[in-house]
């Protein structure tokens, strides 16, 4: 089991957002995380790298940490085992796609230039957006913008995937497609999702996933 949360109490400073929360994830499980903006998907998401608190719990663990005594040497070493994917991109302004790519992995570790070149071209190759990696990023569609933070967030081989609303910012089309694209290379990577939405649309693209529904602090599985 990837992921382990049982009677989680989970917030920021000293206020607790999220009550007594029960949820697992499996390896190469894809689950959709629902309820209204603001309701607390993404401070639940942001427990599971140790960015929001757990106040307390029978269980906290990911992959192989407890959360609950987790040391802060040990957090880069757990993040490094998880991707990430924005609803606002988050890339460099400055650097074309391929840079930015470049700078995740120089960022974590790598150094051998050849191996990041093969790694960056499996992963454009993957979304299917390598003629694309001497564009700058703002030249691109938001749903290219997307497939290329979908290879970003594959470059390290993580464990787990976090999407944090991914497709906010595009029109239905495109949502159900990268929903669809992230779902299938999720299988290709043997990598885990925890998928953030609101959009219902998105998440009966696919059907018979795992889903969790935010509301009056708590989360509660629905299907």
């Amino acid at each position: 089991m990837y992921i382990d949360f049982k009677q989680a109490n989970i917030g920021y400073d000293e206020k607790i957002i999220l009550k007594q929360v029960d949820f697992t994830l499996d390896r190469q499980q894809f689950v959709f995380l629902t309820g209204k903006i603001g309701s607390g998907k993404s401070t639940f998401l942001k427990s599971i790298y140790v960015e929001a608190k757990i106040f307390s719990a029978q269980t906290a663990q990911v992959l192989d940490f407890n959360l609950l005594k987790i040391r802060k040497r040990k957090i880069p070493r757990l993040r490094r085992q998880i991707g990430f994917i924005f609803q606002d991109f988050k890339f460099l302004m400055d650097k074309n796609v391929y840079e930015n790519l470049r700078f995740v992995l120089r960022a974590t570790g790598w150094n051998n230039e050849i191996k990041i070149r093969r790694r960056i071209h499996e992963v454009l190759k993957a979304v299917d957006m390598l003629e694309y990696q001497n564009a700058m990023t703002f030249e691109l569609s938001g749903g290219q913008q997307q497939k290329i933070a979908i290879a970003r967030a594959l470059l390290n081989n993580p464990k787990i995937i976090l999407a944090d609303e991914p497709t906010g910012n595009l029109d239905p089309q495109a949502s159900v497609q990268i929903t669809n694209l992230l779902f299938e290379l999720s299988q290709k990577f043997d990598t885990s999702v925890i998928m953030a939405t609101h959009d219902l649309t998105v998440i009966n693209s696919i059907p018979a996933q795992p889903t969790y529904l935010v509301e009056n602090s708590h989360i509660t599985k629905i299907k």
